[in-house]
Order: C-alpha cells, then structure tokens, then sequence
C-alpha cells in the first residue's frame, strides 16, 4: 500500500506521529531531557518515554529510557542526577506486581535506572530544588494514616477487602476526568536512609535487600523513606504544585480553604522542608492566590492573585512580589493587559521570565522586578510553555508549538530574542496546507481575528473550498497551540479551509475583551464568531453556501447556540457540550465556579436548550460517559429533545439525520488512539453528507471496523 501524501491524509499515520512534552534542564545546563509519546503496538495507547536533547543543538536526541509502561515526569536533582516516575516493573524485584507509578532514579554520572521508592497508590510527581539536595514527592495518603507505615496498611485492609467505596465530607468529589479520594495528595520530603523507628539494613547483608550492597561490590542501592509535610494543613489539597526555594529550605503550596456552602478558594502556605512547621502567608477572603517561582536568594516569590469571580465581574489575575517570610505583597506589571504566567527568575533576581496569551499567540516575555516594564522576547507565532532558564540566565529552552507545527524543543537567546529549533525526537510532519490571519470589527466596534487553515490546493470548484467554523473550547483560552485532538490539517487534507477565530472571552486580548463576554455567553461570543464568519467567507477561496460549525466543551456550548440562532450552516458537530445550563451547573465538577459566573437569570437566558425548536440544521453529537466536566447527562439530554423537539423533519420511523456518537470509557478528551481514528472519521463521514453532498460511507468504515472480506 503506497504512503499517504502527508500524515494527515490518513488517521493510521496521523495517530502514529510521535508527541514530544515536558522539559527538565540538568543543575550545570548540560543536559536536557524530554518525554515522548509514540503508539503502542497495539494501537491502543500511548507509551512516553525520556530523550535526552542536546542545549547545543550539536548532536541528535537520543532516548534514555525503554519499557512498554513508559516513563514521565523528569526532574533533575542538584547532584546531577535524574528522577522520574514509571509503573514498570523493578527488574531487581522478581515479585514487584507493579501497581501504580515508583520513583525511579538514573545516576547523574550514568548507568542503569533503579527504583528508588515504590509505595501503594503509586507516586504522582517529584520535584527538586536547584541548589540543594532536596527532592520532594506528592503523592497520595490515606485519610487516617500519618506515615507510610499506616498508609500500607490501610491500603492492603481496602485491597483485601475489595472495597473501591469513598466516602466524602468535603467539596469537590471529582475532577475533570477522575474521581477524587480516597487518597488525599500530600507532599513528602525524599530523605536518606531508614524512617525513623525502622532498623537499617546491615551493609554486608547477602540478601540483596534495599541499602544492601551485593556481594563481592561495591553496588549499594540507595534507601530513601518519605516524611510527610503537609499533613498539618486544614483541608486536603486538590493539586499539590510545591515551589521550592533554590536553597531547599522551604516550599510553597497551595492552601485549600474551604468557605461553606461547597465553595472554596486558593491560598499560600509556606512549609519548612527541614522542620515540617507551616505558616499561611496568603489567605484573603474574596481573593485566590497561585504560587510562582522563588527568588535566587528565597526572600520573594512571584504569586498571581485574583479576585473571586462573580456574574457581574470575570477574573483577573495580576501578578505580585510576596516577600516569603510575611507575606506582603507588591504589585507587579498591572498595568500590563495580559495574564501572564510566571517561569523562573534571572539568577541575579531582577528579572522574571513569564508566559502569557497574546493575539493568538504564546510568546516569552521578560518582566522587571523593579519597575514592571515587561519586554517580549519571542517574536515567531508560535505558543511556547516548560520554560527553563540556563544557570547563567542567557538562554532559555522550551516547548513551543503553533499550528505549523506540534510540540518541538527550542533555545531562546535573551539578550536577542533568537530562537533556535533543537534535534528532538520527532521529525516535524509536513502540513497539507498554509496558515493565514483573518480580521474583523465587531458589533460593539472590538477587533475579532482568526487563524485561517487553508489547503495547499486551488479549490475543486469555482465557489471555493468548504468552510469549517471550529469554536475552542475554555472558554478562557485562545486558538494559539498546536492540537492533537482537533486538528485543522486533517480537514485541510480533505479539502476544507477551517476557521480558528478567538471571540469574546478568548485571552491574549485585554481584560474589556474578556469581560464583554462573562455571564453572557449567548451574546458577544456569539456575534463575533459571526462577524468572523462572514468576513472570511467573502473572500473569493472560500463558499459561502457549503459550511458548517464545529466546538468541543464550551464550543460545544456555542456550537449548540449556533444551531438555535441561525440555519447559515449545513452541519453542527458538538463535542462534549453544555446544552441545559440549569442542569450543568450543579452536576459539573466544580460547580461553585460555575454559581460565580451567572446567575440563575443569566444561566436561563443563555442556555440552548431553550431555542430547540429553532434547530434545523443536522447535528452531530459527541459525548464521552467518564467526562465529569460536562456530565453525560448533557449529551443525553441534548441527543432526547433533538429527537423529541427539533425542527428537523422526521422520517416515518421516528428517525431524524442527527447523530450520536457515544464513547463509553472516553471522558471530556477522546484520548485512546482507535477512538480518535473512530471520532474523526465519523466526524468527515457526517460533514461528507451534510456539507457535500456524497453519499455518506458504511458505518463499519467510519467505526474503525475493518469490512468482511470477498469470497
């Protein structure tokens, strides 16, 4: 069978491209390591593996570790030596079952990967301090244990038992795709040697056990216990993302505070990594607060505070210095309209390096610490995230991507801005098409743009290439990263130009532009996705009449007001989807977020389901039964009462042209390779039929099933 023209013109080759993610910088700068996802060899999964990358650029990428449950989350200690998590087997351990995620470590001088600590429930994450020996781990601990030893046992008392039972007593109880508990995530100081109370292993021990050296070398595994810090917090914390001062001596965390009434908010606390006390350096009512970076000299840290939302008000997070012994907080760079991330300071403190949307974009910028002037130093149109900084603070590295290209490793010079793409481990596929920039005005006179997929050949008809309006999803975010899970190129290759525009709500515009959107999501959002529309539709490349409108999430959302406001479009494809926002609201994983952006009024006025009757134009519907963000109960519910109430014509036998694809072990992301090859070929069958016109195909061929063959 001859190779298709590109990847994307078929979806065993598209699912089969490599993807490249995360970033860790050795202490000295000499070693870069990332991960890489290639497919299984069953086509079912995805297996990630480290690379290492050179920061020169001079020698190719070349992979570090291998095994088929693949290794993730690299960090790099002060010693030089490398950590990660895997659920691979212990190749010392002829009993080791393998459940759940160990840490593993590599030598910072070389040689063969060894587990360092294996525990139940796996560990989730390891972290390192720059400067020190100091390397911390979050992971999960059962409510009623304090050490490991508890831990153990309580988890071997519920494996026994077959008990998978939680019992909750706080909010939430889920989180986007997986359920919440019964472990609750701590973060533990990795120490050396035995726990305290726990006998060491003699040295000259012959049987190989954990500390032991094996006869006859000088072989001696390393022995770690955990000690637990943040046992003392008052509530359990949702996603533990510890900020360790260079020197090791103290972490900063995320402070859960509950409010009642299954509200909660975002503090700081700082917790002494040597004598495990903790003290709340940000707890303001009506207020969040995220952690960022530490300083070289551990005195200030940059944090992003934000008001609590609420119908009238959308977010705002500005960033501050926080001296880390009192908490006091100075504002920096508020007059700058972006929402910026902070990454990493300059060594000498002067300066920080922080991320942040910004006209369809992603660049780098540098901030000064002492007057807040904020100089951006990328300049490609690219999205860039996992910045490190060198140890001399002249360069950067990082993933970057656009929708030229997926994730790839690249230098930034700072003093230039020169970026430099390194040898990875994946080659960039060719893309069948080009990328242009479409600009409107708005109703409200706001500027609206739009990237503009194109395919690479002249139209097959005179009236132009079919039209996709694809809406992203957030709905705080922007069409400015490349994505794997919809993918313009994949259209592009069929002959289609997409439509990515970033209206009301998008970030990367200014704070007006996102609050001309908040609480109103039928209102401005809408007319700019329109305004957008017609103005890429009256260029003479692209039809006007063959159309149709595509979102996933809170594009599923608009995709649904599209579908009730207008019968422009020949198709609607409507992904995981908020359709009765009456329902959503206290069903959804995080509902107290959802009460602070619109009122039982607003939420009426701006759900879909309301303007049912109005639907005309055939959907496509898509939902996953694990996706707790938008409940199943969304889908089901749309799927009845466009049956039950739409304005499509039915057939005698009750039959409308809408469809459902239902995916029963998917969640909010169709994330199993055959299942995406199964979304997006009944997503071209559906837009086949609909916005061309053809015969639409067996459903045994967009189902990924293979057909019978001939006698």
């Amino acid at each position: 069978m001859p190779s298709p023209r590109t990847a994307f013109h078929d979806l065993s080759h598209y699912v089969a491209l490599p993807r490249v993610s995360g970033l860790a910088l050795s202490p000295d700068g000499t070693r870069l390591v990332t991960s890489a996802a290639t497919l299984n060899p069953s086509g079912t999964g995805y297996v990630s593996a480290l690379w290492e990358v050179d920061p020169t650029g001079e020698r190719e990428a070349y992979r570090i570790t291998r095994s088929a449950k693949g290794e993730s989350g690299a960090a790099f200690g002060a010693d030089g030596d490398l950590y990660f998590t895997s659920s691979r087997p212990d190749p010392d351990d002829e009993e080791d079952a393998a459940e759940g995620a160990a840490l593993w470590t590599i030598p910072g001088h070389g040689g063969e990967a060894r587990v360092l600590l294996r525990r139940p429930g796996g560990v989730a994450a390891v972290t390192a301090a720059r400067d020190a020996d100091r390397v911390l781990v979050t992971a999960g601990l059962l409510p009623g244990a304090s050490t490991e030893a508890e831990h153990a046992q309580l988890a071997e008392g519920r494996t026994k038992a077959k008990v998978d039972a939680i019992l909750h007593t706080t909010y939430p109880i889920r989180f986007w795709d997986h359920d919440l508990g019964p472990e609750r995530p701590q973060v533990f100081a990795l120490d050396d040697g035995p726990a305290p109370g726990v006998d060491a292993v003699p040295e000259d021990d012959p049987d190989g056990q954990p500390g032991a050296a094996l006869p006859g070398t000088t072989d001696r595994a390393r022995e770690v216990h955990l000690r637990l810090l943040t046992g003392d917090l008052p509530a359990p914390l949702h996603e533990p993302s510890p900020q360790v001062a260079p020197d090791g001596s103290f972490m900063l965390v995320g402070l859960t505070v509950p409010q009642g009434r299954a509200d909660l908010r975002e503090g700081i606390v700082r917790v002494d990594l040597d004598g495990g006390g903790t003290r709340t350096l940000f707890d303001t009512a009506g207020q969040e607060a995220h952690a960022g970076p530490v300083s070289p000299d551990g005195s200030r840290a940059v944090v992003v505070v934000s008001e609590i939302t609420s119908p009238t008000t959308a977010p705002h997070p500005r960033m501050h210095l926080m001296d880390t012994a009192t908490g006091e907080l100075t504002p920096l760079a508020h007059d700058w309209d972006r929402w910026a991330q902070p990454v990493a300071w300059t060594p000498d403190g002067g300066s920080v390096l922080v991320l942040a949307d910004s006209e369809g974009r992603r660049p780098v910028f540098r901030v000064d610490v002492a007057t807040g002037e904020v100089t951006r130093v990328t300049r490609d149109d690219a999205a860039w995230s996992d910045l490190v900084l060198s140890p001399d603070g002249t360069t950067a590295y990082g993933v970057r991507s656009s929708y030229l290209f997926p994730p790839e490793l690249a230098r930034v010079d700072l003093a230039s801005g020169d970026v430099t793409r390194l040898p990875g481990p994946a080659e960039r596929p060719e893309v069948p098409g080009r990328l242009e920039e479409v600009e409107t005005t708005a109703e409200d006179g706001s500027p609206v743009r739009a990237w503009l997929a194109l395919p690479e050949e002249a139209p097959a008809s005179s009236a132009g290439h079919p039209t996709l309006l694809w809406v992203h999803g957030g709905p705080l975010g922007s069409w400015n990263a490349w994505t794997w899970r919809w993918n313009p190129w994949l259209m592009t290759a069929q002959g289609y130009a997409v439509l990515l525009p970033d209206p009301a709500l998008s970030t990367g515009y200014g704070q007006d532009f996102v609050q001309r959107g908040w609480g109103a999501w039928g209102q401005a959002p809408y007319t700019d996705l329109m305004a957008i529309t017609d103005a890429a539709l009256a260029r003479d490349d692209l039809d006007a009449e063959r159309t149709a409108a595509m979102g996933g999430s809170f594009g599923g959302y608009m995709a649904n007001w599209i579908a009730g406001h207008t019968d422009r479009f020949r198709a609607i494809v409507t992904h995981a989807s908020l359709w009765a926002l009456d329902g959503f609201g206290p069903t959804t994983d995080a509902a107290f977020y959802w009460q602070r952006e619109m009122t039982e009024e607003m939420g009426q006025a701006n759900s879909p389901h309301r303007f049912v009757e109005d639907i005309v134009t055939p959907m496509l519907v898509i939902h996953g039964d694990k996706d707790y963000r938008v409940p199943i109960g969304e889908g089901l519910r749309l799927w009845y009462e466009l049956l039950s109430r739409s304005g499509l014509p039915q057939a005698e036998d009750g039959t409308t042209a809408h469809r459902f694809l239902f995916f029963p072990h998917e969640n909010h992301w169709i994330l199993k390779p055959q299942h995406a090859k199964v979304w997006y070929a009944t997503v071209s069958a559906f837009l086949a039929e609909h916005v061309l016109g053809q015969e639409p195909p067996p459903a045994a061929e967009h189902l990924g099933l293979a057909p019978p063959e001939a006698d």
